[in-house]
């Protein structure tokens, strides 16, 4: 008898520290297997109490084999430059860094083992699929390429989408905090935003992990279990 198996694709926003409900979505709520494609939106570190534990979660499931693409999300960027500026490195502290060098049990970005910067150096800003762009938050049709805006696939809140310029391709973003509902309406629409705050479960509608299923455009959530 012939099985068929198909493979997934599967889209994760701003983990921020998250390690145990990520765990949890992955293997508990959608059964990911080798087969399936896993997108990660950003924002692995910083605010949550396990970033260190992210990373080498990401980590080990590439060396085992999972088909994992991890894009940047601006506190990634903001941790890479925190070694290299200490203005930089303030402005990291001041939004969720210091989580993550107590996740790290170390006092300065610096100090954080080398292959963790070497893989956050190596992930892109975006990735173009058959039928959607990826990107941790927006990008910017002012201009002639709206992948030429760095700045914006990492910090802007922009929900502008112009299709006809991404041959017919929506948009999926995390990096603003929404509801479930707001998750749920967006899913129409030219402009997809996944991040329903995991880190933020004292906001009604928030405190969870989301993932969404291209194919069938299906959501799957995991209520916040690290904190």
């Amino acid at each position: 008898m012939n099985h068929t198996i198909h493979s997934r694709r599967f889209v994760i926003p701003d983990i921020h520290g998250c390690a145990l409900t990520l765990d949890r979505l992955l293997f508990g709520v959608l059964g990911l297997t080798r087969r399936d494609d896993l997108y990660l939106l950003g924002d692995y570190i910083d605010r949550g109490p396990r970033s260190r534990e992210v990373m080498d979660l990401l980590i080990s499931l590439s060396l085992k084999g999972y088909r994992v693409h991890t894009l940047r999300g601006n506190h990634e960027e903001m941790f890479l430059n925190s070694c290299r500026d200490r203005n930089a490195f303030r402005l990291w502290t001041l939004n969720g860094g210091l989580a993550t060098l107590e996740s790290f049990g170390v006092e300065d970005a610096c100090e954080i083992p080398a292959h963790y910067h070497r893989f956050m150096e190596q992930m892109p800003c975006y990735l173009v699929l058959s039928d959607f762009v990826l990107v941790h938050a927006s990008l910017d049709f002012s201009l002639p390429d709206p992948f030429a805006n760095r700045e914006a696939m990492l910090w802007s809140r922009s929900l502008e989408v112009r299709r006809e310029r991404l041959g017919g391709r929506r948009v999926i973003g995390g990096h603003t905090p929404i509801t479930r509902q707001e998750i749920e309406r967006g899913l129409t629409t030219d402009r997809i935003v996944l991040d329903n705050g995991c880190i933020y479960p004292e906001r009604p509608g928030m405190g969870s992990l989301t993932a969404l299923e291209l194919d069938t455009m299906t959501l799957h959530f995991q209520e916040n279990i690290d904190q």
